[in-house]
């Protein structure tokens, strides 16, 4: 297990490496720069080149690469090239609410995965699985800005009612957070949870086949000890790689949800960043995006021989 857990850790850096060099040269590769928006379009020449010493952007781009990894090193995100402000501090202040919307709709998808996959396969063909089965098919068809722009326009239009828009810190006051986030938490949960459930249910049918489920049936036991303790325990180990990586995927997804729906978070301030070409801001906040699934398909992986004793990694 040890070897297996630093073959795994050996690994990844490499990739880290790849994602460290992406998030900076892929900001750079976008026509246009911050000293350009910076400047408009009445700069000089002594002003483009003020701006580029200002921001280092003088260097030669290898030598900033250098730079910028050295300061990570040592613990320095930078400062934000628009504002000057530390990003650091802003991702102090962006991160709760992006980890919260997160979280809530991981937390919403995988209770209806569980409790819809479970069901739909233990009533195979009936209305029930029937009825399932559509509404994730349904799920998976519209994508999560069409379902954002039904939930904001339509109790707007229908009943005069406007959907809580906006991030109030959870300390702060309870209710009016969870007023604020659950609606663009169902939502992101919404197409996690139609994915899982697709997926819990054809496992669960799978993992009810086999011959020890049948012997647990035949032996007397209760039905809930051989749903919950025989068949759903081993019909999980595949659908958490699946949700270990769509839970990483959420944090891109809140760009979206962020946005519609007035949250300051992470993703909004990713997608503000690049528009501004503003390079200290977008390439840490990129970095932190591909780390975040690096490092979880790390612990999936790790995991794995802990759930299932089966599993011996040499």
């Amino acid at each position: 297990m040890r070897n297996y857990i630093l073959r795994r850790i050996a690994l990844t850096i490499p990739v880290i490496v790849l994602v460290t060099f992406g998030a900076f040269a892929l900001l750079r590769m976008i026509p246009g720069s911050v000293v350009d928006l910076k400047a408009g379009t009445a700069q000089s020449e002594a002003d483009t080149k003020r701006l580029e010493k200002q921001f280092g952007l003088d260097k030669p781009i290898p030598e900033q690469f250098l730079i910028w990894v050295g300061d990570l090193a040592r613990g320095d995100l930078g400062e934000s090239l628009w504002t000057t402000e530390r990003v650091s501090t802003e991702l102090r202040r962006r991160f709760p609410a992006t980890a919260e919307l997160a979280l809530m709709a991981s937390l919403i998808a995988s209770t209806i995965a569980l409790v819809a996959g479970t069901t739909a396969a233990i009533h195979q063909d009936s209305w029930l699985d029937r009825t399932i089965q559509f509404v994730t098919i349904t799920g998976l068809a519209i994508p999560n800005f069409v379902l954002a722009t039904l939930l904001i326009s339509l109790p707007a239009i229908w009943w005069g009612k406007v959907i809580p828009e906006g991030y109030v810190p959870l300390s702060d006051h309870p209710l009016e957070n969870l007023q604020k986030m659950i609606f663009p938490a169902l939502i992101l949960g919404a197409a996690l949870a139609a994915i899982l459930t697709r997926l819990v249910r054809s496992t669960m049918l799978e993992v009810l086949r086999q011959d020890y489920v049948r012997t647990a049936w035949a032996k007397g036991l209760a039905g809930r000890h051989v749903i919950l303790r025989h068949a759903l325990r081993n019909a999980l180990l595949p659908v958490m790689t699946v949700w270990g990586l769509q839970i990483a995927a959420l944090l891109g997804g809140t760009v979206i949800m962020e946005s519609m729906f007035r949250i300051p978070g992470m993703g909004i301030a990713t997608l503000n960043a690049v528009k501004q070409r503003d390079y200290g801001l977008a390439q840490v906040l990129i970095l932190i995006f591909g780390l975040v699934y690096i490092f979880t398909s790390l612990a999936v992986d790790i995991l794995y021989a802990y759930i299932d004793p089966r599993i011996r990694y040499t």
